[in-house]
């Protein structure tokens, strides 16, 4: 797991528009309650630079939690089944469920 970090508090998720792996990741961080930012890099070369500078990754998604940088959703999926990601996202701002 890359650990760079990223200057931003909260979940951020770059994505594109027809990727499952981003649904799916999108779908497990909503059934936790949390909010977080969506930035879809597909038609934005400044988001996919962006991303890849922040990750060194070109695929997405790539997450982020807090200063953390996640990876991709088998990353978050792991993180989930390991019992870890609770309490990676306790440490950043939980929004209450809708």
């Amino acid at each position: 797991m890359n650990r760079r970090s990223k200057s931003t508090e909260g979940v951020v998720i770059y994505t594109s528009r027809h990727c499952g792996y981003c649904v799916a990741a999108k779908n497990l961080l909503q059934s936790k309650g949390v909010e977080f930012t969506e930035i879809d890099v597909l038609l934005n070369s400044q988001h996919r630079q962006e991303m890849i500078e922040h990750s060194g990754q070109r695929t997405v998604p790539q997450i982020f939690i807090g200063q953390h940088h996640i990876g991709g959703f088998e990353d978050l999926s792991k993180l989930d089944k390991d019992g870890d990601l609770d309490n990676l996202l306790a440490s950043v701002h939980r929004a209450p469920n809708k």
